[in-house]
């Protein structure tokens, strides 16, 4: 059980901490590191999902058994962070929502894809990859049209639509996707020389990501508010996984797609929960410490469940 730890998590967060330690050591400055981000998340990585939609096998990975039991539980995780921090910490609406972002939006990119990788293999990654065509559109609709809603107690109409759509379409990762939905639909394959071309940008795209992470960790300190990042933590790391497991195998949801599945809901707040927050100038530091204590946590809750998934 330890070597699951060692073989499959450790070296994700081996490259994470090189980036943390070099920063931190001042080997890079964090203009380098948001430039290795940008470069990353910008380019590589929306070219890596383009490259994975386009050779996807759209039937066997994009199962709505998988998509149901996953965004269920995240739909779920969202309301417990958002009536959570009214209720038992007396939140402002608008900070709720921001708070409740942070249980919605798994970082199914930077460790999802990864960590799912060293454990199940490249040839196991279509119900990652169906999972993430749809957490951006899914993720920034829901947090957006719900902040709007409270933001204009429900009067928002067609600007609360305007202004969700245009901050998906604005979103690289979301256009990557998209380009590679219409080559996969189309049925014309890539030509070779540019898949070539692309498989060589893209084997820098998790690795730099992953080091930037790291890099960009060491601009956040825990701050206060520990009790409700902590709290919002654990809806992250073990409620949003729970609730897929249990969706998952009620709906009989494929072994390889339902490992997929509770894998990516396992995942710690991605940096985007960050990017909401700011946005709207609400929740940011519960926002940004619960991005890196979740991360550093999730080393033996992923672990956890790896052991669960067997």
């Amino acid at each position: 059980m330890l070597q699951t730890l060692i073989d499959v998590i450790l070296p994700v967060f081996l490259v994470i901490g090189a980036g943390y330690g070099t920063t931190r050591a001042g080997w890079f400055t964090p203009v380098q590191i948001d430039g290795v981000m940008k470069f990353t998340q910008g380019f590589a990585i929306p070219l890596l999902l383009f490259r994975a939609i386009a050779h996807l096998d759209l039937g066997a990975g994009f199962d709505p058994r998988l998509l149901t039991s996953f965004y269920a539980g995240a739909l779920i995780s969202f309301a417990a962070g958002l009536f959570g921090a009214r209720f038992l910490f007396g939140r402002e609406w608008e900070n709720c929502v921001a708070i409740g972002f942070i249980a919605l939006f798994s970082n199914s990119v930077l460790l999802g894809l990864p960590i799912s990788e060293r454990a199940y293999g490249a040839a196991n990654l279509a119900g990652n990859y169906a999972i993430i065509a749809f957490h951006a559109p899914f993720c920034y609709g829901v947090g957006i049209v719900v902040m709007e809603m409270v933001r204009n107690r429900g009067r928002g109409g067609w600007n609360t639509v305007r202004a969700a759509l245009r901050a998906m379409f604005r979103n690289t990762l979301l256009v990557g996707i998209a380009l590679g939905f219409v080559v996969n639909l189309s049925g014309f394959p890539l030509p070779q020389v540019v898949d070539d071309a692309l498989s060589l940008i893209t084997r820098a795209a998790l690795p730099g990501a992953l080091f930037a992470l790291g890099g960009i960790l060491v601009q956040y300190r825990p701050e206060g508010d520990l009790r409700i990042i902590a709290y919002v933590s654990a809806l992250s790391l073990l409620l949003h996984p729970a609730l897929v497991w249990l969706a998952g195998k009620s709906l009989s949801v494929p072994q390889d797609l339902f490992r997929s599945g509770v894998l990516t809901a396992a995942m710690a707040p991605g940096f985007n929960a960050y990017i909401f927050a700011s946005i709207y100038g609400r929740a940011r530091r519960v926002a940004a410490s619960a991005v890196l204590i979740a991360t550093a946590a999730s080393i033996l809750t992923v672990w956890f469940w790896l052991l669960v998934l067997g």
